[in-house]
């Protein structure tokens, strides 16, 4: 029997279900990360580990604020906002006439967006906020910023923070709510 599976067996039976649990789903996107970054290291890529190091690090200090492990909607939260960072970045360094350091920006920035699931389109935003109105039965009475946190209070139940974008999703809310008051 080997060391391993020795260690499995006198583990508490709950950590051994959850374990086994986690393995047989999707690796989760830290574990992916943390793959990578040594995937990078091996092959002496430096631009990708210290691109990777760097968001496992803001990872990790969002773990320590808040004093648990952050769920895999934040992590892609941190991923989105690290990758709109360097597009900035990017861009200021072309208006500046670096188009060598904006290029490393940008060939980080498509690094990070490799880890970063697909925004739902106008059309599934536009799906979701109708099934949200038909839930909630709006009055046309209604005060209009109450009945908008109403809507966003239920769409962000049903929908995933980092699958959308927030403005977006505003502006839907707001050509919606005006559809309904014609």
């Amino acid at each position: 029997m080997s060391a391993l599976r020795v260690r499995h067996l006198f583990l508490p039976y709950s950590r051994r279900v959850l374990s086994t649990a986690s393995r047989e789903s999707a690796p989760e996107i830290r574990d992916v990360l943390q793959t990578r970054v040594k995937d990078a290291m091996r092959a002496k890529n430096i631009t990708a580990s210290m691109t990777l190091r760097s968001i496992l690090a803001e990872i990790n200090a969002a773990d320590k604020a808040a004093n648990s492990k952050i769920s895999s909607s934040s992590i892609i939260t941190i991923i989105r906002k690290a990758s709109a960072r360097r597009h900035d970045a990017a861009a200021q360094y072309t208006q500046a006439k670096r188009p060598d350091i904006a290029e490393k920006e940008l060939a980080e920035a498509s690094l990070l967006e490799e880890f970063l699931p697909p925004l739902l389109s106008s059309a599934e935003i536009d799906q979701e906020i109708e099934d949200v109105l038909a839930s909630l039965s709006l009055a046309p009475s209604d005060d209009p910023r109450k009945a908008t946190g109403r809507i966003f209070k239920e769409f962000y139940t049903k929908v995933d923070r980092s699958l959308v974008d927030a403005e977006l999703v505003k502006h839907r809310v707001n050509l919606a709510l005006n559809a309904e008051k014609k």
